[in-house]
């Protein structure tokens, strides 16, 4: 009989009687059953009263308590829009020794991983079969010397001569003579200075200001002029470059939000280097260059970006983050913990309004500061939902305590005077 009390209660009070008494014994008809109409009656008046109690029971709806949330009031500000990319550093210069002369290694003058300076000494070659050369070129040009003054004095005497005894085809003969004594000259002097230039070179010379890397060969090896193996490297680390790439769409894209005005262009140091421990490199860093030609495989363009380094605590290879500034905007700034992004990519957040929650889909045009730049969904002034977010639904009753973010991103309560804490907004049923 219990499966039938629904649908027994769902009839009219007569027709319940007729039916209760059928279940009591379907054999006779409900007119036939005198003695039994008493107790149809005590079970229909118990089945209405157990009825009225499960009504009187059951909550109806805006009969829930008001949920107590932690709001925030929000506020608009002109704020920097930037852009986090991978980037690369690059060395400012760096370049590779090599011996210009050859010989045998009697020296390596420097300490590795030392600072050095233009002209400073690394490398020191046998120079004496050079300085045997350089003797004897020297030789040559005293030899030749002697030739041209004795050709010169020829020369003066003929001339003098001239029409009185010398001839006129001997007094050419001896000028042709002369020039082939300087020429002879100019030419020993040549391979003087070259004699000299190798002698200089068997001292191996750093040509930049930079840092020393770790030598390659060793006292007593032989290297050759313009060998393909390095001797050493030196590198230039302060400044340093770091080169990001940015995707082609986005540049055009931002371009044309400086034309239309909604975004406008920032003026000073335009990018911070965040480094693999999440430190924030104190130095800025100015733009050097932009490329002028998109990748055909993944359509960015390269951008080159210059830092001071002075305690080299970036160094040519490492990959670091680039925080680029690329303009100014105004907006709302949002925090970006209490906000969700939907399934779809919009990205929503909960205000208190009139007393219930009432759930916003946000424009966000770039991030500041753990907050999101938002143009579209909120105003300056509305209620941020912060705390008590959890199973919150859209048009839920809500009531509203004042909390605030500190510098950890914790969510605490706004400590007031009891005289002076306002009373809880009650949401409207």
């Amino acid at each position: 009989m219990t499966g039938r009390v629904d649908e027994i209660v769902a009839l009219p009070s007569g027709a319940r009687l007729c039916n209760v008494a059928r279940m009591i014994d379907r054999t006779r008809p409900c007119h036939l059953m005198p003695i039994r109409r008493g107790a149809c009656l005590l079970l229909a008046a118990v089945l209405a009263l157990g009825g009225a109690a499960a009504t009187a029971q059951a909550p109806g709806p805006g009969s829930q308590p008001a949920r107590e949330v932690g709001v925030m009031a929000l506020a608009r500000d002109t704020v920097p829009v930037s852009v986090t990319l991978p980037g690369r550093a690059v060395a400012y210069q760096e370049t590779t020794i090599r011996p210009q002369v050859g010989g045998e290694i009697v020296d390596i003058a420097y300490q590795p991983g030392r600072q050095v300076k233009a002209g400073t000494v690394l490398f020191r070659l046998d120079a004496d079969q050079l300085s045997a050369t350089l003797s004897a070129a020297e030789a040559a040009v005293t030899s030749a010397e002697a030739a041209v003054e004795g050709a010169s004095a020829t020369v003066a005497r003929y001339d003098r001569l001239s029409g009185t005894g010398v001839s006129r085809a001997e007094l050419e003969s001896a000028q042709v003579a002369l020039a082939n004594a300087r020429a002879a000259l100019s030419r020993a002097e040549a391979e003087r200075e070259l004699a000299q230039l190798a002698v200089n070179r068997t001292e191996i010379r750093s040509p930049i200001d930079g840092m020393v890397d770790i030598a390659r060969v060793s006292v007593g090896d032989l290297v050759t002029a313009n060998q393909s193996d390095p001797l050493t490297t030196v590198t230039q680390l302060d400044p340093i470059y770091v080169d990001v790439t940015e995707s082609r769409a986005t540049v055009l894209r931002n371009r044309e939000r400086h034309v239309q005005g909604t975004l406008i262009r920032s003026t000073g140091p335009q990018a911070q280097v965040i480094l693999e421990t999440g430190q924030v490199y104190p130095a800025q860093g100015l733009g050097v260059a932009s490329g002028r030609q998109v990748s055909p495989t993944t359509g960015t363009v390269p951008f080159r970006w210059q830092f001071p380094n002075p305690d080299r605590l970036i160094l040519p290879g490492q990959f670091v983050r680039v925080q680029m500034t690329i303009g100014q905007v105004e907006g709302v700034l949002v925090p970006q913990g209490p906000t969700r992004r939907a399934a779809t990519g919009q990205l929503t957040a909960f205000v208190a309004r009139d007393g219930v929650a009432d759930q916003v889909v946000l424009t966000e045009v770039g991030t500041h500061n753990g907050h999101w730049i938002v143009t579209e969904g909120v105003a300056e002034g509305d209620l941020l939902i912060l705390d008590g977010l959890t199973n919150l639904n859209h048009g839920q009753a809500i009531t509203t305590i004042p909390v605030l973010i500190d510098a950890q991103g914790v969510v605490r309560e706004v400590e007031q005077p009891p005289d002076t804490a306002p009373a809880p907004t009650a949401a409207a049923n």
